[in-house]
């Protein structure tokens, strides 16, 4: 049996009765650390124990600390009931009792959990703070101070010593001003040792009392254009497009709809396409974010229908990767890739028309509009997923040579639509080589075009060099220069 104690924020009035006797009549006593205000008050009553404070100075990180902790006290365990009494509330920012409970729950040994009286108790009555009014809480020893969202109160906990409260400011200052105010708190709920501190974000590290005891408190920033801005969140994006629609907004973004958003929709997928192609990282950013934009305009004209927002689009496509992934967040097993995507299809179908009726054909839900390579690349993909598909390249390499030659059959007939339907014929018949060869036509498409842009760019380079007008060039002329290209 594990009893988990709490001994308060560290007044020996705040520490509860019934914890004390635990304490008093514990067989074996652990103790996270002797350093804290109530602990010389224990020792005073008489109570024995053993600390942990030896692996503050042996390890090389706290998550090691907690870890040697955790592994001494199962330990005991083993041999009979064991009490490890923590600073505050068990359940507040303390991982040790977190890796505790969790691996005493594995190898089935019993806990009981005895609660108190935490420092953020003490804190909200130090500072007067409503927590129901929304309050973000953050380790500040694992520096996820970044996610903070500045239009809500938040307490950074475990602000040690000045090298973490350091941390903690750089990392602060890149969501809130450094000039907001926040309060720095020392001992909260004991008497004679409370220390508080109204400071600037950037002096938060030129305190010297800063100790094991220290928390800190950021109160809601006010500023326009901090408001609902976490680090950058979607919030900030849709309240810019709504004030560009709304009154007084801009004229050209309050005319647009759906229907003339289209060619921008498109262009900016383009442009995404375009940037992952270069693999300029950078770039890829900001097309994401051109893109992204055009995602929250369209939602936005939809919410001024009263059809829906972008809360109602975010909640849609978690839910659809949830219910799409049964074995990531369900108990479905799979072997490999080819099982998910059968999978995927199978409750894609279901999905239809919201209840359990499967589409009338595995290729329905493939959109006309894509780009032909891409739609023929899709169609051949859903047919192989239920068996029609060549058993390897090969099978499809032959078919290209089959429908090269009917494409020559029918040049030579002169026949247009023969010739339409044959040249259809072949760069299907090639869609399908690259598929079976692992390759996206449409990237091996644009791989092409620009390898043939770049070449004839060089023949327009030396043609201008010499003075020369390319309609004056001979084919054999520009054929020479186009090897010189392709050696280059």
């Amino acid at each position: 049996m594990i009893t988990i104690v709490g001994l308060g924020p560290g007044n020996k009035d705040s520490l509860p009765p019934a914890n004390l006797d635990v304490l008093r009549q514990a067989r074996r006593l652990f103790l996270r650390t002797e350093v804290h205000p109530v602990v010389d008050w224990i020792k005073r009553q008489g109570i024995l124990f053993e600390s942990f404070d030896r692996y503050y100075e042996q390890a090389d990180n706290f998550e090691e600390v907690y870890n040697l902790i955790k592994d001494d006290v199962l330990e005991a365990a083993g041999a009979g009931p064991v009490v490890y009494a923590v600073p505050g509330h068990p359940l507040v920012a303390e991982t040790s009792v977190e890796l505790i409970l969790g691996d005493a729950q594995q190898r089935g040994i019993p806990t009981a959990v005895l609660p108190a009286m935490s420092f953020l108790d003490a804190m909200f009555a130090a500072l007067r703070i409503n927590p129901a009014g929304g309050l973000q809480i953050v380790d500040g020893l694992r520096q996820d101070a970044r996610d903070l969202n500045p239009a809500l109160g938040a307490v950074v906990v475990q602000v040690y010593s000045r090298l973490i409260a350091a941390d903690v400011k750089l990392a602060l200052l890149e969501v809130y001003p450094a000039e907001h105010r926040v309060v720095l708190v020392r001992a909260a709920g004991i008497p004679g040792e409370e220390k508080i501190e109204s400071i600037p974000l950037y002096a938060l590290d030129r305190f010297d009392w800063v100790d094991h005891l220290t928390s800190l408190y950021l109160p809601p920033v006010q500023e326009p254009g901090v408001k609902k801005s976490g680090r950058y969140p979607l919030d900030g994006l849709v309240d810019i497009m709504s004030r560009l629609r709304g009154d007084g907004g801009c004229p050209w973004d309050r005319e647009q709809d759906h229907h003339t958003l289209t060619p921008y929709l498109l262009e900016e997928t383009y442009e995404v396409l375009e940037a992952i192609q270069q693999e300029d990282m950078y770039k890829i950013c900001e097309e994401l974010g051109d893109l992204l934009l055009q995602i929250v305009f369209h939602a936005q004209i939809a919410k001024e229908r009263g059809f829906f927002d972008i809360n109602d689009v975010v909640d849609g496509i978690s839910q659809k990767m949830i219910r799409r992934h049964p074995h990531v967040f369900g108990n479905l097993r799979v072997q490999d890739s080819d099982e998910v995507l059968a999978n995927w299809e199978q409750i894609k179908q279901t999905e239809k028309d919201g209840d359990a009726r499967p589409s009338e054909s595995i290729l329905d839900g493939v959109p006309r509009g894509l780009p032909a390579l891409l739609r023929s690349l899709k169609i051949q993909a859903r047919a192989a997923r239920v068996g029609f598909d060549w058993p390897d390249c090969r099978g499809a390499m032959d078919k290209v040579f089959e429908e090269c030659q009917e494409l020559k059959d029918a040049l030579e007939t002169g026949q247009r639509e023969e010739i339409e339907q044959e040249t259809g014929d072949a760069l299907f018949a090639v869609v399908n080589v690259a598929r079976l060869a692992g390759v996206d036509p449409e990237v091996a498409l644009t791989a092409a075009t620009d390898k043939f842009i770049r070449r004839f760019n060089y023949i327009e380079q030396n043609a201008s060099l010499t003075g020369t007008d390319l309609r004056d060039m001979t084919l054999q002329e520009m054929d020479r220069l186009w090897e010189q290209a392709k050696k280059r």
